[in-house]
């Protein structure tokens, strides 16, 4: 398989001496569905905020489809389309527009941008919401529309830093089913969740990271088998809690 996200020796310290990430390897090939789990403060959101150039590292190479994050950036993040934690976007702004704008950020002509708006809203079944400010919709429209927002100059990698945050259950499942679906399209997708079934669910590959530093990494398949099948929940807890035993 062709690699797409080549991450070597990453590291990142913060101006208050913490060391966020401590020399993380990683590979994420093309058309993979790839999970990044951990604890809060592991290291997951600064590592998502360094690909999609939002973080800037203190050491290490990255490379997004060949093309180095320190020397191509506009490439780079031209091929990237990010889900944040947070919502911001403009709560008083139309869910078009704010689909729409977005895609003048990549040089779209306004005319290609509304025919992509039309369709990704549709998928996403916000279309009849669509002249309505975003502060109306509900917490997973909202959250809905985040992705839509990142689909609208056709990325080749989609960054999810905990999309299903907050959603309800039936809305989660029509989340999982669309990401699938672009899945499948051909699409490598990271995702990052604190629902171990959404990952379980979703991912090929599963990496944990835990204090800044990757400990496990392998196929979701082989991962579960070599645990006698195990649900990934317990296999994780299990294994965070073996791995902050271990003296620093």
């Amino acid at each position: 398989m062709q690699e797409e996200i080549s991450i070597k020796d990453l590291r990142k310290v913060y101006k208050t001496g913490t060391a966020a990430l401590k020399g993380v390897t990683l590979s994420i090939e093309k058309g993979d569905f790839f999970a990044l789990l951990g604890p809060n403060g592991a290291g997951k959101t600064t590592l998502i905020g360094i690909l999609a150039g939002l973080v800037v590292k203190t050491g290490g190479e990255v490379s997004v489809f060949g093309s180095s994050i320190d020397k191509d950036p506009v490439t780079t993040k031209s091929h990237i389309g990010l889900v944040p934690q947070e919502f911001n976007f403009n709560i008083f702004e139309k869910v078009i527009d704010i689909v729409v704008d977005q895609a003048g950020f990549y040089g779209i002509p306004r005319k290609e941008a509304l025919a992509r708006a039309e369709n990704i809203l549709k998928d996403l079944g916000l279309w009849e919401k669509r002249n309505e400010p975003s502060q109306q919709l509900s917490g997973g429209m909202k959250r809905r529309l985040m992705i839509a927002r990142a689909l609208i100059h056709h990325p080749r990698l989609l960054l999810l830093d905990e999309p299903t945050a907050g959603v309800d259950v039936e809305m989660r499942h029509g989340m999982w089913d669309f990401l699938r679906k672009m899945n499948q399209g051909g699409m490598t997708i990271v995702l990052t969740t604190h629902y171990l079934e959404e990952a379980e669910k979703l991912s090929r590959t599963v990496a944990m990271i835990n204090k800044g530093e990757i400990v496990l990494n392998e196929p979701m398949a082989g991962l579960l088998a070599r645990h006698g099948g195990k649900k990934l929940e317990n296999i994780y807890l299990d294994l965070i809690k073996q791995d902050n035993e271990q003296p620093s």
